[in-house]
């Protein structure tokens, strides 16, 4: 039984749930029976252990059992009699001067708010373009070049000639050092290596590191002065200043494979045709580059749903969604390698992330309803086969997500964010924003 659903704040209530005692000891009582014929005790048989032995052994675990079980479906009960939406779970406590016959407790729980969507008409939403142009088909093709570089000693002839008269060790130049380094005349630690392979101009070492090593040809040496950035990694020697001693042993010079018909099929182009590598490289691009449009077309209009949308967020769902976001940053890193075992993750730092997840969710539910934006079948079917273009086997990766139905259910809810997209698209100011293709790929296509 429950008493009438009060009001605290904004979307918290409460209510008491009173059982009656005489429910609470039968219903031990049947599960204690129940119990004993298989408990177990020593001096007895399997199922012939006294019923006051088995009370006393297993009572306070049943008795609280049956009242959580209790308590919980009169909750329900009460909740679906009142035609209540319960966010998240209600916090049960324990309330006294009920009466002797009946246990009581009161239920503090949230409810999904009402969710007010404004004008669209108002909303502005920046739609975002891109284009894949020859020069970027260019520039993938130098990438892939550099990612199947060789080198070869600098000064000895070959297959690909000797890299030059110059023989000294330049930018680009793949270099063999041993070094060592002092501070105040000592040793540190991480300071010295031998055989230490490393390319110049690519940024691996410190700048004075790198510019000591410009020019130097096998067998000389050079001693400098290297002063740690303050931030460095190594707390030991951040912010202090080092003598460094390096000896070139070895200057390779890069050779870039030509564009031809062998690089073609080191692509996967079988018969090594060019314009098809071309054409090949360019569908690969303007697949990442409408991905990523529409990923931030998608982000410009959740922004703006938000901003026309008026609701209260229950502070339980936020608090399950840092628990989701934690798991999940929890996962990564251990998927990374790294010991998460001991490692604090502090909730505030999920906090934002999560209020604006869960506010996002309810805001595109109501939209969903009110317009009727749910998915169809068709409407999953086009999208699994349009993730199954990417791969090798379309049809393994069909039946992979149709195979499952959580898998489904996350393409189900890819389409309803497009659905809202395009239902959004149609009523807002919508502007439209050309991106230049090296910031929408966010540097990533510079290698």
């Amino acid at each position: 039984m429950a008493t009438a659903v009060e009001t605290l704040e904004k979307l918290e209530r409460r209510m008491t749930i009173t059982v009656p005692l005489s429910d609470v000891k039968a219903e031990v009582e049947k599960r204690l029976k129940i119990r004993a014929r298989t408990a177990k005790a020593p001096g007895f048989r399997p199922g012939k252990v006294p019923m006051k032995m088995v009370a006393q052994q297993y009572g306070y675990q049943v008795e609280t059992e049956v009242l959580n079980d209790k308590v919980g479906r009169a909750f329900n009960d009460a909740a679906n009699e009142n035609n209540l939406r319960v966010a998240g779970f209600p916090k049960i406590e324990p309330k006294t001067g009920a009466g002797d016959d009946v246990v009581a407790f009161d239920a503090t729980f949230e409810v999904y708010p009402e969710v007010k969507i404004g004008d669209l008409a108002t909303a502005e939403v920046e739609k975002i373009k891109g284009e894949v142009s020859d020069a970027e088909i260019d520039k993938t093709i130098d990438i892939l070049r550099k990612q199947r570089v060789h080198y070869h000693t600098k000064g000895e002839h070959g297959a690909h000639g000797d890299g030059g008269a110059d023989v000294s060790a330049q930018n680009g130049d793949r270099v063999t050092i041993d070094f060592v380094g002092k501070i105040d005349g000592v040793e540190f630690q991480g300071g010295k290596a031998e055989d230490f392979v490393f390319v110049l101009g690519e940024g691996r070492m410190l700048k004075e590191f790198e510019d000591a090593a410009l020019g130097l040809k096998v067998g000389e040496s050079k001693t400098f002065p290297l002063t740690f950035p303050e931030d460095y990694h190594g707390k030991d020697v951040a912010g202090k200043t080092a003598e460094f001693t390096i000896t070139m042993k070895k200057v390779e010079w890069a050779h870039l494979p030509e564009v031809d018909a062998e690089f073609a099929k080191s692509l996967g182009i079988a018969d090594g045709d060019l314009s098809k590598m071309r054409e090949d490289i360019k569908v690969n691009l303007e697949r990442e580059v409408n991905g990523r449009v529409k990923a931030k077309t998608k982000d410009s209009v959740m922004n703006a749903l938000i901003k026309v949308a008026e609701l209260d967020v229950p502070n339980a769902l936020v608090e399950q969604d840092v628990d989701r976001l934690i798991e999940m940053a929890r996962q990564d890193m251990a998927q990374r390698g790294m010991n998460v075992k001991d490692m604090p993750f502090p909730r505030e730092l999920f906090t934002a992330q999560a209020e604006r997840r869960v506010r996002l969710g309810l805001i595109l539910a109501e939209v969903v309803k009110t317009n009727k934006l749910e998915a169809t079948p068709e409407q999953v079917k086009a999208q699994v086969e349009e993730f199954a273009q990417s791969y090798e086997d379309p049809q393994q990766v069909i039946k992979f997500y149709f195979s499952d139905r959580r898998r489904l259910a996350e393409v189900e809810a890819l389409v309803l964010e497009d659905n809202v997209v395009n239902y959004v698209l149609g009523k807002a100011k919508v502007t439209d924003k050309p991106v230049a293709f090296d910031e929408l790929m966010g540097n990533t296509a510079q290698g």
